[in-house]
C-alpha cells in the first residue's frame, strides 16, 4: 500500500510540475514539500476504507488519496510560516519557508490544494458522480465552515469552542479520508464520518502528548507550540495519564464504529495498529515546563 500510495503522490506532483518553461523553485518547492513524507496515515486511512469496500476503481482512489495527502502537504506549509507558528523545521529538515523563501512558501501551499483538486477532475471519466462527490468532500473539509482553514481560524477568536476546534484542525481530514475511501469505492460516504472523527479527534490527543512528552529532534518539528501560542491541549486539561486514557478511550470508540463492510476485519486491524503507533511512549522523557 505504501508504494502505491507514493507513486500515486509522485505521479500527481510531477503533474503540477509542468513540463518546458515553468518556475524551476516553485517547481522544486512542490517536491520538497511533499516527499519524503511523514506516516501518510490520511492517505493509508483513505486507501484502506477503499479496499474493505471493494476498491472496484483503483485509478480514482489512488487519486482521492493523493489529493487528501496534497491538501493536508498544503496546511503544513502554511502552518509553518511566520504569521502562524513560525516553525524553522518540518520531518527533520527546513521548513519550506526557510528552505525557498516566504513567498515561494505561500505559493507551494496554494499549487498544492489547486493540484489536489485537478487530480480528482482529470479521473471523471473513470466516474463522474463519484468525482464530483469526491471533490465537494475535500473542498468541505479544507475550508470552511467545517474545514481545516475554520480550525485555523478558531486560534484568532477571543473564545475557542474547543470540540470544534479539533475537529476542525485535526479531525477534517481524517473525516476526509474515511469518507473519501467510501465514495472512490462506490459506498455511501455518511456511515464512514464517526470513524474519521473518532480517528481525528485520537490523533490530535496523541500530537499533545507528543508536544509534551518529546523533544523537536525525536519530533523532527518544534515542541510546546500550543503552550508557545495559548492553545488548549488534552494535556493541560486532563494531565498526562488523563491523556493516555482518554486516547484508548477515542481509539476503542473507533474500532466499534466501523460500518459494515466486505473488509471490516481488516480495518479494524489497521485501526488498533494505529491505536499502537499513536499512543506515546516515551519512558525517558519528563513533561517540559509550560512555556520552554
Amino acid at each position: 500500500m505504501s508504494t502505491r500510495i507514493e507513486g500515486a503522490i509522485s505521479s500527481a506532483v510531477a503533474v503540477g510540475q509542468g513540463r518546458g518553461a515553468v518556475p524551476a523553485r516553485l517547481a522544486s518547492a512542490l517536491d520538497y514539500a511533499t516527499a519524503p513524507g511523514g506516516a501518510r496515515i490520511r492517505p493509508t486511512i483513505l486507501m484502506s476504507v477503499a479496499l474493505a469496500c471493494g476498491d472496484d476503481h483503483p485509478a480514482l482512489s489512488d487519486a482521492a488519496a493523493s489529493a487528501l495527502e496534497m491538501i493536508h502537504c498544503a496546511s503544513l506549509v502554511h502552518d509553518d510560516l511566520p504569521c502562524f507558528d513560525d516553525a524553522a523545521t518540518r520531518r527533520g529538515k527546513p521548513s519550506v519557508h526557510k528552505a525557498y523563501s516566504e513567498p515561494l512558501a505561500v505559493l507551494t501551499g496554494d499549487s498544492l490544494i489547486v493540484l489536489a483538486f485537478e487530480t480528482l477532475a482529470r479521473q471523471s471519466h473513470y466516474a463522474p458522480d463519484r468525482v464530483a462527490q469526491l471533490i465537494m468532500t475535500l473542498a468541505q473539509r479544507t475550508g470552511m465552515p467545517g474545514g481545516i482553514c475554520a480550525g485555523q481560524g478558531w486560534e484568532s477568536e477571543a473564545e475557542v469552542d474547543l470540540s470544534a476546534y479539533h475537529q476542525a484542525k485535526t479531525g477534517a481530514l481524517f473525516i476526509a479520508a474515511t469518507q473519501m475511501g467510501a465514495t472512490a469505492a462506490g459506498q455511501d460516504a455518511e456511515p464512514w464520518f464517526e470513524l474519521g472523527a473518532r480517528i481525528g479527534e485520537a490523533f490530535q490527543v496523541a500530537d499533545d502528548l507528543r508536544d509534551a512528552l518529546y523533544d523537536a529532534e525525536t519530533l523532527g518539528k518544534p515542541v510546546g507550540q500550543d503552550d508557545l501560542h495559548g492553545r488548549p491541549n488534552a494535556v493541560s486539561l486532563l494531565g498526562v495519564q488523563g491523556a493516555i486514557s482518554r486516547l484508548k478511550d477515542i481509539l476503542s470508540g473507533a474500532i466499534s464504529s466501523i460500518p459494515s463492510c466486505p473488509g471490516e476485519a481488516q480495518l479494524a486491524e489497521m485501526v488498533r495498529t494505529y491505536a499502537e503507533r499513536l499512543t506515546p511512549v516515551a519512558p525517558n522523557a519528563a513533561v517540559r515546563p509550560s512555556n520552554v
